[in-house]
This record gives structure tokens, sequence and C-alpha cells, in this order.
């Protein structure tokens, strides 16, 4: 029975590590939210997990390298300059961080890697995600790292991203990937990378019903965490896809 700091536990997230961490061999020691005091509560975990707020995350990440606590970061949104201060704890402790922790989608970009690796040559690569109404960053964690999967492969650079077109914009740049964000209703999250090509096209499509799945991937990921040695890990690294 391992002991979870969990951070942003009132929202949509946090509710659900809270319900299926029973049934991991897990107990949240200490349910942490917005202006809660995580000194005594980082000394009593035996790892943490942040799904609270971009803002948050370093501060917390800095408390748990003091302590010796590995951390699963589900937070997205965070600014570079961010990003590199947290990565810089990953010498300290272990990290997993991923933009998504379902199985499912971990297999996504697994398939992307390999979609891409055999056809970028000769087809056009887009993608398109969809979430809820309530989501306030785009393109979400996922299709940010399902951009990242065809970049490397592609060796496409940012600015060659369309995020979304308007207006007279004339052909297609053969060195481009399409990224287009959709929001409404209650979608929990559904991701598409569209290959399209001459006379056929290839979509590799995950869709998401219940949070739960992110949960459960979560706990699993603090489980993982624990027996490693410092350093940065992706949900691909605790589900052995590398």
């Amino acid at each position: 029975m391992i002991k979870i700091l969990l951070n942003g536990s009132k929202g949509r997230m946090g509710q659900a590590i809270l319900a299926v961490a029973p049934n991991h061999d897990a107990i949240i020691s200490s349910a942490i939210d917005e202006g809660d005091d995580l000194s005594k509560a980082i000394v009593e975990c035996d790892v943490v997990i942040d799904f609270s707020f971009h803002s948050v995350t370093l501060p917390v990440v800095e408390l748990a390298a003091k302590h010796k606590k590995p951390v699963v970061i589900g937070t997205t949104g965070h600014s570079a300059e961010d990003k590199e201060k947290i990565l810089s704890f990953t010498k300290a402790i272990p990290i997993v961080w991923a933009g998504n922790y379902s199985t499912g989608v971990n297999l996504l970009f697994y398939l992307t890697q390999k979609a891409a690796e055999v056809l970028n040559a000769d087809f056009d690569m887009e993608i398109i995600e969809m979430h809820h109404h309530h989501k306030k960053d785009a393109p979400s964690g996922t299709a940010a790292r399902l951009l990242e999967v065809l970049q490397d492969v592609s060796g496409i650079k940012d600015d060659q991203v369309a995020h979304g077109r308007k207006g007279i914009i004339g052909e297609r740049p053969k060195n481009e990937i399409g990224m287009h964000c959709l929001r409404g209703g209650d979608v929990v999250g559904e991701h598409t990378v569209m290959f399209s090509g001459i006379g056929e096209k290839v979509e590799l499509t995950h869709k998401a019903t219940d949070r739960k799945i992110f949960a459960n991937g979560s706990v699993k990921a603090a489980h993982w965490v624990l027996t490693q040695d410092a350093g940065l890990y992706s949900m691909q690294d605790v589900l052995g896809l590398k």
C-alpha cells in the first residue's frame, strides 16, 4: 500500500484519482488543493501526484525534491521557462511527466511514431483533438505530444505547424503539420492523427469516455516511479513501450 499526496484533489482528475486509488493498493495520505499547506503532507507521503494548475507545479516539485519524494505530473499548459525549471529537479528525483496517462493513448503515441516513419514522406499529416468546454489550454497536452512525435520523425519545425487555417492561404505546403482544436460539451478527450496520401488515408484515433482511465494510469505510474532512479520518465516508460 503506497501513500499518495494528491495535489489538485478538487478538480475532475483529482476526484477520479480519489475514487480509483483504493483499487490499486494506494491510499491518499493528503488531498491537497490551492491554498493548502504541503510542508507537513509531503513528509507523510511516498509519492506526489500533481493534477493541479501549471503555475503550481514548480513549487510542488521543488518541495518534493527537497524531501526526496518522486513525482507524477499530469498538469499541462506550462511555460517553456517553468518546464526547464521543473526538469532541473530530475537530477534529484524521478519524475513521470505525461500529457495523458491512458494506456490506449500511450499506445497511440507509439503507433503514430511507427506510422510516421513509414508514411511521412508521401502523406500529409494532421492532428485533430476535441475536449469539453471547460478545458483551458489548447492544444491539449496529448495533442502537443502527438505533434512532437510527428516533428521528431519528419523534421518539421514549429513555424511549419498550422494551428487552424483561415482565408486564401494557397495550396497546402508539403512540409506542414495541421493542428486543430475543438471544444464543446462534456467530451472527455478525442484525438485523431490523420495521414492523407494520394488515393488513400490512414487515421489513428483514440476516444476517452471516462476520466478513470487517466486516474488508473497515474496511480500505476506512482507505483512504478517509486523504484526508479532520478530522471525524467514518460508513461511509455511505465508501460514498457520504449
